[in-house]
C-alpha cells in the first residue's frame, strides 16, 4: 500500500511539473484567456457575491431565525395540503431576483425549517425562472407569448419535479411528517412587523442592487 501511495504521489508531482514545464506563456491567446478569467473572477466577487449571494444568505438565515417552524410546516411541510404547499412554493420566487446559485441558500433555509422535499424542490426550480424581472425581460425581448409560456412552464415543471422528488423519497418524507406531527407548537417571541420589515429590506437589496441602468453594461 505504501508503494502504491508513493507511486501516486510521484505521478502527481510529475504531472504538475510537466504542466508548468509546457505552459504556453509565450502565446498571446493563452495569456489573454488567463487575464480574462481573472477579470471575470473579480467581476463575480464584486457584483454577484456582494449583491446576490450575501443578501440571499441573510434571507436564508432570517428564515431559520425569525420565521416560525410551525408556519413553514403548516404551508410547506411534508404533511401539509399538497395543493397549498406546491402552489405557494412554485410562485414564491416571483418576488425575488435570484439566479440558480442564489436560490440554493433559500432552498436550504426552508427545507431545514421543515418544508417537505417536494415543495422545497418546486421552489428551487421555479425561483430563478419566474422572478418578475426575468419574466418582464423575456416578454419585452422575445414577446408576450414566450413570457407567459416561460412563467407557466416554469411553474408547471417545478410542480412535476417536486412531486417526483416526493415520490422518490416518500419513505423519508413519511418519517419527517411523523416527526413534525409530534413537535410542540413554538412560542412567538418576535413581532410579525419586525420580521416583515427585515425581509422587505433584504428582498429590496436583492432586487434593486442588481437593477442597473442600460449604459452600465458594455456589449
Amino acid at each position: 500500500m505504501e508503494l502504491k501511495k508513493e507511486m501516486r504521489m510521484l505521478a502527481l508531482t510529475a504531472g504538475v511539473f510537466l504542466l508548468f514545464f509546457w505552459l504556453p506563456v509565450d502565446s498571446a491567446r493563452f495569456t489573454n484567456a488567463v487575464l480574462e478569467s481573472l477579470h471575470l473572477s473579480r467581476w463575480y466577487a464584486r457584483e454577484h457575491v456582494l449583491l446576490c449571494l450575501v443578501p440571499a444568505f441573510f434571507i436564508a438565515g432570517a428564515i431559520g431565525v425569525f420565521i416560525s417552524q410551525a408556519s413553514v410546516m403548516k404551508y410547506l411541510g411534508a404533511g401539509a395540503n399538497k395543493v397549498l404547499a406546491y402552489g405557494v412554493a412554485s410562485v414564491s420566487g416571483s418576488i425575488l431576483a435570484v439566479c440558480s446559485c442564489t436560490v440554493l441558500p433559500l432552498f436550504a433555509g426552508i427545507w431545514k425549517m421543515g418544508a417537505g422535499l417536494g415543495p422545497a424542490c418546486a421552489f428551487l426550480y421555479s425561483g430563478p425562472a419566474i422572478n418578475v424581472l426575468a419574466i418582464i425581460l423575456t416578454a419585452r425581448i422575445l414577446g408576450m407569448e414566450l413570457g407567459i409560456a416561460r412563467a407557466v412552464g416554469a411553474i408547471g415543471f417545478s410542480v412535476v419535479i417536486g412531486l417526483l422528488m416526493h415520490l422518490i423519497f416518500r419513505k423519508e418524507e413519511a418519517e419527517k411528517a411523523a416527526l413534525q406531527a409530534a413537535m410542540p407548537e413554538p412560542e412567538v417571541t418576535r413581532p410579525l412587523w419586525k420580521n416583515a420589515v427585515f425581509f422587505a429590506i433584504m428582498v429590496g437589496i436583492l432586487v434593486f442592487a442588481n437593477w442597473g441602468a442600460p449604459n452600465d453594461y458594455e456589449v
